[in-house]
Protein backbone atom coordinates (compact mmCIF):
# COMPACT_ATOMS: atom_id res chain seq x y z
CA UNK A 1 0.00 0.00 0.00
CA UNK A 2 1.25 3.41 -1.17
CA UNK A 3 1.44 6.22 1.78
CA UNK A 4 3.56 8.77 -0.83
CA UNK A 5 0.64 11.30 -1.00
CA UNK A 6 0.61 11.46 3.09
CA UNK A 7 3.22 13.69 5.21
CA UNK A 8 5.62 11.39 7.52
CA UNK A 9 3.17 12.14 10.52
CA UNK A 10 -0.13 10.61 8.69
CA UNK A 11 2.10 7.96 7.71
CA UNK A 12 3.28 7.45 11.67
CA UNK A 13 -0.57 7.81 12.23
CA UNK A 14 -1.38 5.09 10.47
CA UNK A 15 1.24 2.58 11.86
CA UNK A 16 0.48 3.48 15.13
CA UNK A 17 -3.51 3.05 14.52
CA UNK A 18 -3.23 -0.49 12.69
CA UNK A 19 -0.98 -1.70 15.97
CA UNK A 20 -4.05 -0.50 18.22
CA UNK A 21 -6.63 -2.11 15.57
CA UNK A 22 -4.37 -4.73 15.47
CA UNK A 23 -4.37 -5.52 19.71
CA UNK A 24 -7.85 -5.94 19.27
CA UNK A 25 -9.47 -6.94 16.08
CA UNK A 26 -12.36 -9.10 14.68
CA UNK A 27 -12.75 -11.17 17.56
CA UNK A 28 -12.71 -8.29 20.25
CA UNK A 29 -15.49 -6.43 18.13
CA UNK A 30 -17.70 -9.43 17.69
CA UNK A 31 -17.28 -10.87 21.28
CA UNK A 32 -18.69 -7.00 22.05
CA UNK A 33 -21.93 -7.62 19.79
CA UNK A 34 -22.41 -11.22 21.84
CA UNK A 35 -22.25 -9.77 24.38
CA UNK A 36 -25.00 -6.26 23.50
CA UNK A 37 -22.69 -4.50 24.72
CA UNK A 38 -20.21 -1.39 23.60
CA UNK A 39 -16.37 -1.27 22.47
CA UNK A 40 -15.92 1.02 25.49
CA UNK A 41 -12.21 -0.56 26.30
CA UNK A 42 -11.13 0.18 22.37
CA UNK A 43 -12.84 3.52 22.48
CA UNK A 44 -11.06 4.34 25.42
CA UNK A 45 -7.94 3.55 24.29
CA UNK A 46 -8.48 5.38 21.40
CA UNK A 47 -9.39 8.49 22.86
CA UNK A 48 -5.88 8.28 25.57
CA UNK A 49 -3.96 8.27 22.49
CA UNK A 50 -5.37 11.25 21.16
CA UNK A 51 -6.76 9.67 18.01
CA UNK A 52 -10.69 10.44 18.67
CA UNK A 53 -10.49 13.83 18.45
CA UNK A 54 -7.25 14.26 15.91
CA UNK A 55 -9.38 16.31 13.87
CA UNK A 56 -10.59 18.87 16.85
CA UNK A 57 -8.86 21.96 17.58
CA UNK A 58 -6.21 21.83 19.52
CA UNK A 59 -7.37 24.86 21.94
CA UNK A 60 -10.50 22.41 23.15
CA UNK A 61 -8.04 19.50 23.43
CA UNK A 62 -7.92 18.31 20.45
CA UNK A 63 -5.31 17.37 17.41
CA UNK A 64 -5.77 20.21 15.20
CA UNK A 65 -5.95 17.64 12.36
CA UNK A 66 -8.90 17.23 10.03
CA UNK A 67 -10.62 14.60 8.08
CA UNK A 68 -7.28 13.57 6.37
CA UNK A 69 -6.08 12.09 9.66
CA UNK A 70 -9.78 11.39 11.04
CA UNK A 71 -10.11 8.98 8.08
CA UNK A 72 -6.84 7.26 8.56
CA UNK A 73 -7.88 6.76 12.10
CA UNK A 74 -10.82 4.61 11.29
CA UNK A 75 -9.94 3.51 7.68
CA UNK A 76 -6.91 1.49 9.97
CA UNK A 77 -9.27 0.64 12.81
CA UNK A 78 -11.67 -0.97 9.83
CA UNK A 79 -8.76 -3.05 8.15
CA UNK A 80 -7.89 -4.47 11.81
CA UNK A 81 -11.50 -5.52 12.12
CA UNK A 82 -12.75 -3.26 14.70
CA UNK A 83 -13.96 -0.06 13.47
CA UNK A 84 -15.66 2.14 15.30
CA UNK A 85 -19.03 3.54 13.90
CA UNK A 86 -19.74 6.52 16.41
CA UNK A 87 -16.22 8.31 15.07
CA UNK A 88 -18.56 8.92 11.73
CA UNK A 89 -20.85 10.62 13.95
CA UNK A 90 -19.39 12.10 17.55
CA UNK A 91 -16.03 13.82 16.52
CA UNK A 92 -16.65 13.65 12.43
CA UNK A 93 -19.93 15.35 12.16
CA UNK A 94 -21.23 16.50 15.46
CA UNK A 95 -17.61 18.17 16.70
CA UNK A 96 -17.00 19.37 13.23
CA UNK A 97 -20.42 21.49 13.08
CA UNK A 98 -20.14 22.47 16.31
CA UNK A 99 -16.17 23.52 16.01
CA UNK A 100 -17.22 25.50 13.03
CA UNK A 101 -20.76 27.09 14.16
CA UNK A 102 -20.79 26.89 17.81
CA UNK A 103 -21.42 29.34 19.94
CA UNK A 104 -17.99 29.75 22.36
CA UNK A 105 -20.12 28.28 25.45
CA UNK A 106 -20.90 25.32 22.94
CA UNK A 107 -17.32 24.87 22.20
CA UNK A 108 -16.09 25.28 25.94
CA UNK A 109 -18.99 22.89 26.90
CA UNK A 110 -19.09 19.97 24.09
CA UNK A 111 -15.57 20.13 22.06
CA UNK A 112 -13.05 18.80 25.23
CA UNK A 113 -15.31 16.03 26.13
CA UNK A 114 -15.68 15.09 22.26
CA UNK A 115 -12.09 15.41 22.05
CA UNK A 116 -10.97 13.01 24.81
CA UNK A 117 -13.91 10.29 24.45
CA UNK A 118 -16.00 11.49 27.68
CA UNK A 119 -18.86 12.64 25.77
CA UNK A 120 -20.16 11.33 22.62
CA UNK A 121 -22.97 12.45 20.53
CA UNK A 122 -25.57 11.43 18.44
CA UNK A 123 -26.81 12.62 14.70
CA UNK A 124 -30.19 12.20 13.77
CA UNK A 125 -31.23 13.55 9.91
CA UNK A 126 -33.60 10.58 8.81
CA UNK A 127 -36.98 10.64 8.81
CA UNK A 128 -39.67 7.84 8.33
CA UNK A 129 -41.34 9.73 5.49
CA UNK A 130 -38.33 11.55 3.93
CA UNK A 131 -35.93 8.80 3.45
CA UNK A 132 -33.18 10.72 1.49
CA UNK A 133 -35.17 13.95 0.72
CA UNK A 134 -34.34 15.94 3.18
CA UNK A 135 -36.64 18.87 2.07
CA UNK A 136 -39.45 16.78 3.51
CA UNK A 137 -38.15 17.12 7.08
CA UNK A 138 -40.72 17.71 9.29
CA UNK A 139 -39.14 17.98 12.74
CA UNK A 140 -39.88 21.43 13.68
CA UNK A 141 -39.20 23.54 16.09
CA UNK A 142 -41.37 26.71 17.44
CA UNK A 143 -40.36 29.79 19.69
CA UNK A 144 -42.11 29.44 23.40
CA UNK A 145 -42.18 33.50 23.76
CA UNK A 146 -44.62 33.06 26.53
CA UNK A 147 -42.84 30.10 28.04
CA UNK A 148 -40.30 30.20 30.98
CA UNK A 149 -36.69 30.88 29.29
CA UNK A 150 -33.88 28.17 30.30
CA UNK A 151 -31.39 29.64 28.29
CA UNK A 152 -28.65 30.85 30.51
CA UNK A 153 -26.60 33.46 28.16
CA UNK A 154 -27.35 36.45 26.24
CA UNK A 155 -29.14 34.33 23.17
CA UNK A 156 -32.50 35.31 24.40
CA UNK A 157 -36.03 35.07 22.87
CA UNK A 158 -37.83 32.18 24.65
CA UNK A 159 -37.35 28.66 24.69
CA UNK A 160 -37.73 26.38 21.50
CA UNK A 161 -39.92 23.35 21.66
CA UNK A 162 -39.13 20.69 19.16
CA UNK A 163 -41.42 18.20 17.55
CA UNK A 164 -40.89 14.85 15.26
CA UNK A 165 -39.63 12.07 14.59
CA UNK A 166 -36.34 10.23 13.40
CA UNK A 167 -35.25 6.91 12.38
CA UNK A 168 -31.69 4.83 11.97
CA UNK A 169 -29.97 6.77 14.61
CA UNK A 170 -26.88 5.55 15.86
CA UNK A 171 -26.12 5.19 19.57
CA UNK A 172 -28.25 7.22 21.46
CA UNK A 173 -28.35 5.11 23.65
CA UNK A 174 -24.70 5.82 24.70
CA UNK A 175 -24.61 9.17 23.91
CA UNK A 176 -24.55 12.13 26.14
CA UNK A 177 -26.85 14.36 23.40
CA UNK A 178 -28.49 14.14 19.61
CA UNK A 179 -27.40 16.93 17.28
CA UNK A 180 -30.88 17.15 15.70
CA UNK A 181 -31.93 18.25 12.22
CA UNK A 182 -35.29 20.10 12.29
CA UNK A 183 -36.59 23.21 10.47
CA UNK A 184 -38.21 26.78 11.95
CA UNK A 185 -39.79 28.96 10.35
CA UNK A 186 -38.02 32.34 8.47
CA UNK A 187 -39.86 35.32 9.69
CA UNK A 188 -39.46 37.26 6.56
CA UNK A 189 -40.58 34.78 4.25
CA UNK A 190 -42.44 32.53 5.76
CA UNK A 191 -40.69 29.68 4.80
CA UNK A 192 -39.02 26.38 6.49
CA UNK A 193 -35.39 26.84 6.30
CA UNK A 194 -33.42 23.98 8.04
CA UNK A 195 -31.65 24.16 11.95
CA UNK A 196 -29.75 22.34 14.23
CA UNK A 197 -30.32 21.31 17.68
CA UNK A 198 -28.02 20.06 20.74
CA UNK A 199 -30.72 17.76 22.42
CA UNK A 200 -29.83 16.17 25.50
CA UNK A 201 -30.26 12.80 26.27
CA UNK A 202 -32.53 13.30 29.49
CA UNK A 203 -34.29 15.67 27.97
CA UNK A 204 -38.44 15.08 28.57
CA UNK A 205 -40.45 14.14 25.97
CA UNK A 206 -37.36 12.81 24.17
CA UNK A 207 -38.05 9.49 23.70
CA UNK A 208 -36.16 6.53 22.10
CA UNK A 209 -36.63 2.73 20.86
CA UNK A 210 -34.64 0.62 19.69
CA UNK A 211 -35.07 -1.05 16.25
CA UNK A 212 -34.40 -4.75 15.67
CA UNK A 213 -31.63 -5.05 13.05
CA UNK A 214 -30.65 -8.13 11.42
CA UNK A 215 -26.92 -6.21 11.29
CA UNK A 216 -24.18 -7.50 13.80
CA UNK A 217 -22.83 -4.41 15.11
CA UNK A 218 -22.29 -3.23 18.59
CA UNK A 219 -23.75 0.55 17.78
CA UNK A 220 -27.49 -0.26 17.78
CA UNK A 221 -29.74 1.51 15.74
CA UNK A 222 -33.13 3.87 17.30
CA UNK A 223 -36.46 5.28 16.13
CA UNK A 224 -36.60 8.71 18.01
CA UNK A 225 -39.78 10.83 19.08
CA UNK A 226 -39.93 14.21 20.28
CA UNK A 227 -42.87 15.57 21.36
CA UNK A 228 -42.56 19.49 22.20
CA UNK A 229 -39.43 18.79 24.05
CA UNK A 230 -38.11 22.39 25.34
CA UNK A 231 -34.67 23.20 24.76
CA UNK A 232 -33.40 26.54 26.02
CA UNK A 233 -32.49 29.61 23.31
CA UNK A 234 -28.75 28.36 23.23
CA UNK A 235 -29.81 24.61 22.16
CA UNK A 236 -29.67 26.31 18.63
CA UNK A 237 -26.13 25.55 17.37
CA UNK A 238 -24.99 29.09 16.71
CA UNK A 239 -27.84 30.27 18.79
CA UNK A 240 -28.63 33.02 16.60
CA UNK A 241 -25.60 35.01 17.60
CA UNK A 242 -22.79 33.16 15.79
CA UNK A 243 -19.63 35.33 15.31
CA UNK A 244 -18.41 33.06 12.62
CA UNK A 245 -16.81 34.52 9.16
CA UNK A 246 -18.43 31.32 7.61
CA UNK A 247 -22.05 31.90 8.96
CA UNK A 248 -22.79 35.93 9.54
CA UNK A 249 -25.96 35.67 9.66
CA UNK A 250 -26.13 33.27 12.90
CA UNK A 251 -27.86 30.36 13.91
CA UNK A 252 -31.21 30.21 12.19
CA UNK A 253 -30.03 31.29 8.99
CA UNK A 254 -26.52 29.13 8.93
CA UNK A 255 -28.80 26.18 9.33
CA UNK A 256 -28.03 24.53 5.45
CA UNK A 257 -24.57 25.87 5.90
CA UNK A 258 -24.16 23.65 9.11
CA UNK A 259 -25.79 20.98 7.75
CA UNK A 260 -23.66 20.53 4.75
CA UNK A 261 -20.44 21.19 6.70
CA UNK A 262 -21.38 17.90 8.90
CA UNK A 263 -22.66 15.85 5.54
CA UNK A 264 -19.45 16.12 3.83
CA UNK A 265 -17.47 14.46 6.57
CA UNK A 266 -19.96 12.11 7.56
CA UNK A 267 -19.71 10.76 3.58
CA UNK A 268 -15.73 10.96 3.90
CA UNK A 269 -15.89 8.83 6.94
CA UNK A 270 -18.37 6.55 5.57
CA UNK A 271 -15.79 5.89 2.46
CA UNK A 272 -13.39 5.40 5.59
CA UNK A 273 -15.76 2.51 6.78
CA UNK A 274 -16.10 1.23 4.19
CA UNK A 275 -12.16 1.10 2.95
CA UNK A 276 -11.24 -0.52 6.30
CA UNK A 277 -13.57 -3.10 5.87
CA UNK A 278 -13.41 -3.93 2.34
CA UNK A 279 -9.31 -4.16 3.09
CA UNK A 280 -10.10 -6.73 6.15
CA UNK A 281 -12.03 -8.70 4.12
CA UNK A 282 -9.73 -8.93 1.08
CA UNK A 283 -6.52 -9.38 3.81
CA UNK A 284 -8.11 -12.55 5.11
CA UNK A 285 -9.07 -13.94 1.32
CA UNK A 286 -5.07 -13.16 0.31
CA UNK A 287 -4.35 -15.07 3.32
CA UNK A 288 -6.02 -17.77 2.80
CA UNK A 289 -5.31 -18.10 -1.18
CA UNK A 290 -1.39 -18.59 -0.83
CA UNK A 291 -1.99 -21.13 2.05
CA UNK A 292 -4.56 -23.07 1.18
CA UNK A 293 -3.81 -26.03 -0.92
CA UNK A 294 -6.45 -28.44 -3.07
CA UNK A 295 -4.04 -29.87 -6.04
CA UNK A 296 -0.36 -29.31 -5.99
CA UNK A 297 -0.08 -24.86 -5.75
CA UNK A 298 -1.87 -22.67 -3.48
CA UNK A 299 -5.17 -21.48 -4.91
CA UNK A 300 -4.04 -18.24 -5.25
CA UNK A 301 -1.79 -19.47 -7.90
CA UNK A 302 -4.46 -19.79 -10.43
CA UNK A 303 -5.75 -16.72 -12.17
CA UNK A 304 -9.77 -17.23 -11.53
CA UNK A 305 -8.90 -16.93 -7.94
CA UNK A 306 -5.96 -14.42 -7.88
CA UNK A 307 -7.15 -11.91 -11.01
CA UNK A 308 -10.57 -11.07 -8.77
CA UNK A 309 -8.58 -10.42 -5.95
CA UNK A 310 -6.09 -8.44 -7.70
CA UNK A 311 -9.45 -6.03 -9.02
CA UNK A 312 -10.85 -5.97 -5.32
CA UNK A 313 -7.48 -4.36 -4.37
CA UNK A 314 -7.00 -2.11 -7.52
CA UNK A 315 -11.17 -0.41 -6.45
CA UNK A 316 -10.23 -0.14 -2.95
CA UNK A 317 -7.00 1.80 -3.78
CA UNK A 318 -8.88 3.84 -6.32
CA UNK A 319 -11.43 4.60 -3.78
CA UNK A 320 -8.96 5.56 -1.43
CA UNK A 321 -7.52 8.30 -3.77
CA UNK A 322 -10.84 10.34 -3.95
CA UNK A 323 -11.72 9.66 -0.31
CA UNK A 324 -8.18 11.61 0.56
CA UNK A 325 -8.91 14.20 -2.90
CA UNK A 326 -12.46 14.65 -0.45
CA UNK A 327 -10.74 14.72 3.00
CA UNK A 328 -8.26 17.32 1.35
CA UNK A 329 -10.38 19.44 -0.36
CA UNK A 330 -12.88 19.53 3.02
CA UNK A 331 -9.58 20.43 5.24
CA UNK A 332 -8.55 23.54 3.09
CA UNK A 333 -11.93 24.95 3.13
CA UNK A 334 -13.65 23.88 -0.89
CA UNK A 335 -16.87 22.94 0.54
CA UNK A 336 -18.10 22.52 -2.85
CA UNK A 337 -15.39 20.72 -4.75
CA UNK A 338 -15.49 18.40 -0.92
CA UNK A 339 -18.71 18.00 -1.54
CA UNK A 340 -18.66 16.25 -4.91
CA UNK A 341 -15.35 14.29 -3.69
CA UNK A 342 -17.14 13.32 -0.74
CA UNK A 343 -20.18 11.67 -2.90
CA UNK A 344 -17.94 9.89 -5.12
CA UNK A 345 -15.74 8.86 -2.55
CA UNK A 346 -18.30 7.33 -0.82
CA UNK A 347 -20.05 5.55 -3.65
CA UNK A 348 -16.76 4.05 -4.97
CA UNK A 349 -15.57 2.96 -1.50
CA UNK A 350 -19.10 1.42 -1.00
CA UNK A 351 -19.43 -0.40 -4.58
CA UNK A 352 -15.43 -1.34 -3.47
CA UNK A 353 -16.27 -2.88 -0.14
CA UNK A 354 -19.26 -5.11 -1.05
CA UNK A 355 -16.91 -6.44 -4.08
CA UNK A 356 -14.46 -7.37 -1.83
CA UNK A 357 -16.28 -9.23 0.24
CA UNK A 358 -17.96 -10.95 -2.02
CA UNK A 359 -15.02 -12.01 -3.77
CA UNK A 360 -13.65 -13.04 0.02
CA UNK A 361 -16.37 -15.47 0.71
CA UNK A 362 -16.14 -16.79 -2.91
CA UNK A 363 -12.26 -17.27 -2.01
CA UNK A 364 -12.97 -19.06 0.89
CA UNK A 365 -15.57 -21.25 -0.27
CA UNK A 366 -17.56 -22.88 3.06
CA UNK A 367 -14.96 -21.91 5.10
CA UNK A 368 -16.00 -17.98 4.30
CA UNK A 369 -19.21 -18.77 6.05
CA UNK A 370 -18.11 -19.78 8.98
CA UNK A 371 -17.81 -17.37 12.39
CA UNK A 372 -13.92 -18.87 12.61
CA UNK A 373 -13.05 -16.71 9.46
CA UNK A 374 -15.54 -13.56 10.73
CA UNK A 375 -16.27 -12.67 6.82
CA UNK A 376 -20.40 -13.56 6.96
CA UNK A 377 -21.58 -11.01 9.11
CA UNK A 378 -20.09 -8.69 6.71
CA UNK A 379 -21.85 -9.74 3.90
CA UNK A 380 -24.65 -7.30 5.32
CA UNK A 381 -22.60 -4.73 6.98
CA UNK A 382 -20.91 -4.24 3.96
CA UNK A 383 -23.91 -2.77 2.14
CA UNK A 384 -24.55 -0.33 4.95
CA UNK A 385 -22.11 2.08 3.11
CA UNK A 386 -24.02 1.75 0.11
CA UNK A 387 -27.61 2.32 1.79
CA UNK A 388 -26.25 5.04 4.71
CA UNK A 389 -26.22 7.95 5.35
CA UNK A 390 -27.40 7.91 1.50
CA UNK A 391 -28.39 5.86 -1.08
CA UNK A 392 -26.11 5.46 -4.04
CA UNK A 393 -28.83 6.41 -5.95
CA UNK A 394 -29.18 9.63 -4.53
CA UNK A 395 -25.10 10.30 -4.92
CA UNK A 396 -25.54 9.35 -8.68
CA UNK A 397 -28.55 12.32 -8.87
CA UNK A 398 -25.93 14.90 -7.24
CA UNK A 399 -23.53 13.76 -10.08
CA UNK A 400 -25.36 13.90 -12.83
CA UNK A 401 -27.42 17.04 -11.87
CA UNK A 402 -24.08 19.24 -10.40
CA UNK A 403 -20.83 17.54 -12.12
CA UNK A 404 -22.17 16.83 -15.23
CA UNK A 405 -25.27 19.58 -15.06
CA UNK A 406 -28.18 17.00 -16.49
CA UNK A 407 -31.90 18.39 -15.79
CA UNK A 408 -32.98 16.77 -12.26
CA UNK A 409 -35.60 13.91 -12.81
CA UNK A 410 -38.04 15.15 -9.82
Amino acid sequence: MSTVLETEEQQALRAAVAALGKRYGRDYMMSVVRDGAHPRELWTEAAKLGYLGVNLPEEFGGGGGGMVELSIVLEELGAAGSPLLMMIVSPAICGTVIARFGTDTQKQQWLPGLADGTLTMAFGITEPDAGSNSHRITTTARRDEGGPSRSSGAESGGDWLLTGRKVFVSGVDIADATLIVGRTEDARTGRLKPCLFIVPRDAPGFRRSQIDMELQAPEKQFELVLDDVRLPADALVGGGTSRSSEAESGGEDAGLLQLFAGLNPERIMTAAFALGMGRYALARAVDYARTRQVWKEPIGSHQAIAHPLAQAHIELELARLMMQKAARLYDEGDDIGAGEAANMAKYAAAEACVKAVDQAVHTLGGNGLTREYGLASLITAARVARIAPVSREMILNYVSHQSLGLPKSY
